[in-house]
């Protein structure tokens, strides 16, 4: 490795990580950039990791080492710690990186000084299946910013950050929010200058059974609602009620229990919505994003209730907010969403 300081660190926490890390270590590889340094932290891994990094070929992987496992926050606070570039890129040991990913935000953080952190549009990938992710096609910073008040728009492995701003943050990210890390992360960095995406899918997210989203999800939820709170200590004594609404519906998809859950949700969603708008004054374009993102949400949300049986289409068009309608859905896939649902309670009436 040369002696000079490189451009990027890309930190990576590993645990037990021999099944997935040759080929995230190879995307590192193919990368059209490349003035970086990859720093994998071995959380005291039980196979083979710590032998796989220190025999990889590639002289800018850096293995650091740790005497016992500590769980991912840890680790990866380590490796931003031992971080030398002026940029820091996340990305997870099962996770791939596009050829162009570090290219390309190094040249817009390079060209966007006010920015502290800038994502990448992602795609999902089921063992050799890529698909689209859910993120919006289209963002701008204000719509990230808008977002980042009712789900996490980001996933970690795309997104690079100042370092200089990521020393600034004790400690990078807090063990309390564990699983929810990245979410708070992003929710401390606001001050620190715009969080932007790239809206070119420069990531591949993996997904498999034994991933830490599937597995901690309840731990995740939990230290989310705690995030989220924080994010809206202005409701005063309604912020964890919010907090607890917005991360069950909008980011993990359950399911309302009622048309009276529903309605509180539309109100919820609708005063912090017209609060944004109202405080950040963004302009026409990020504007119509804010409503047309929000609105595909609210579409989701009434859906995921239809498909359940716990609303019927008369809830839904009942309670619709204002600025919402029909979450541009449109009446025919409520209606089809609502067929199922009444299936759904239809056996189940049978069953009783």
């Amino acid at each position: 490795m040369s002696a000079a300081a490189p451009t990027v660190s890309v930190v990576t926490a590993a645990y037990d990580g021999t099944a997935w890390l040759p080929a995230t270590l190879d995307s590192l590889r193919r990368q059209t950039f490349t003035d970086f340094e990859v720093i994998v932290v071995d959380d005291g891994s039980t196979d083979g990791t710590r032998a796989l990094v220190e025999a990889w070929p590639d002289p800018r992987v850096r293995l650091v080492p740790l005497a016992r496992n500590g769980g991912p926050v840890h680790a990866r606070n380590r490796g931003v710690a031992e971080a030398r570039g002026r940029y820091i890129a996340g990305l997870d040991q099962d996770d791939l990186c596009r050829p162009e990913r570090l290219a390309r935000q190094v040249a817009y953080l390079d060209g966007n000084s006010d920015c502290a952190l800038v994502g990448t549009q992602v795609e999902v990938l089921r063992g050799e299946t890529v698909s689209p992710s859910a993120y919006p096609v289209a963002t701008t910073p204000g719509l990230i910013d808008w977002l980042l008040a009712i789900e996490n728009p980001l996933a970690w492995s795309s997104v690079m950050l100042r370092a200089e701003v990521a020393r600034q943050l004790l400690p990078f990210t807090r063990p309390e929010r564990l699983y929810a890390e990245d979410l708070d992360l992003y929710q401390r960095l606001r001050p620190f200058g715009a969080i932007a995406r790239l809206d070119e899918p420069l990531m591949l997210y993996r997904q498999h059974p034994g991933g830490i989203s599937k597995r901690f999800q309840h731990l995740m939820s939990t230290n989310a609602q705690a995030i989220m709170a924080e994010r809206h200590a202005a409701l005063g004594e309604a912020a964890p009620r919010a907090a607890a609404l917005l991360v069950r519906h909008v980011m993990g998809g359950e399911a309302v229990p009622g048309r009276a859950a529903l309605a509180e949700l539309g109100l919820l969603i609708g005063r912090l919505q017209a609060d944004h708008l109202a405080t950040h004054r963004p302009d026409a374009a990020t504007r119509r994003l804010i409503k047309w993102e929000t609105a595909r949400r609210w579409a989701r949300i009434g859906r995921a209730g239809l498909r359940s049986g716990a609303l019927t289409l008369a809830d839904v068009l009942a309670v619709r907010p204002p600025h919402l309608g029909l979450g541009y859905a449109g009446a025919d896939a409520l209606a089809l969403a609502g067929l199922v649902g009444g299936g759904r309670r239809a056996l189940g009436r049978v069953r009783t």
